[in-house]
């Protein structure tokens, strides 16, 4: 699929120069931006990056085993941005579409570190997002935001996002609970 977007904008140099002249930046407790190929665009490396920091974060921290709430809503891509994993951390992930006040309070019920929602509310449909939400359900702030900010942008090299698929997470996974229709599985 990267490949045929790649053909489609190989002959636009407006369009590779506004995908790939930075990196999509992690700010305001999250990432934004139009779902596309780029580094400056909302796809499975920008958001495997950001996932990827935000584990770190949560491991130097001692809260892989709190766990992690996820909900996604109906944007382009947000199911899949939602099943990025693979770095141990005990994860609930809705199984259906949910609200972003559903995440919050699933972040608080289940005494969760963190959440993640997928979703770019008010912003036009060509855009998607991904929303961090610490233990108090709220989005991150200071000093959080510095510190997942500074393990986002340690990682230099796509080939350090950890993958496995959504089977393999699942079979890792300890913990199997029913909580509107949250699964769970390991990040």
């Amino acid at each position: 699929e990267t490949k045929e977007e790649l053909r489609k904008i190989k002959n636009d140099e407006t369009e590779i120069k506004d995908s790939f002249y930075k990196d999509l930046e992690f700010g305001t407790a999250g990432l934004r931006g139009i779902v596309g190929v780029g580094t400056n665009r909302m796809n499975k490396y920008t958001v495997g990056k950001a996932t990827q920091g935000l584990a770190n974060y949560i491991v130097k921290n001692n809260g892989q085993d709190k766990g992690v709430a996820i909900a996604y809503d109906s944007r382009n891509m947000s199911q899949e941005f939602s099943k990025l994993n693979a770095n141990e951390i005990k994860t609930y992930r809705f199984e259906s579409l949910r609200p972003t006040p559903e995440l919050s309070y699933t972040v608080r019920e289940l005494g969760c570190i963190s959440g993640i929602v997928i979703t770019a509310s008010h912003n036009p449909p060509k855009y998607n997002g991904y929303k961090v939400y610490w233990e108090d359900g709220a989005q991150i702030s200071a000093p959080v935001d510095a510190g997942i900010t500074e393990e986002v942008n340690a990682i230099k090299n796509y080939s350090d996002i950890k993958e496995i698929t959504e089977e393999e997470a699942t079979d890792i996974s300890s913990t199997n609970i029913n909580f509107r229709n949250v699964g769970t599985y390991t990040l």
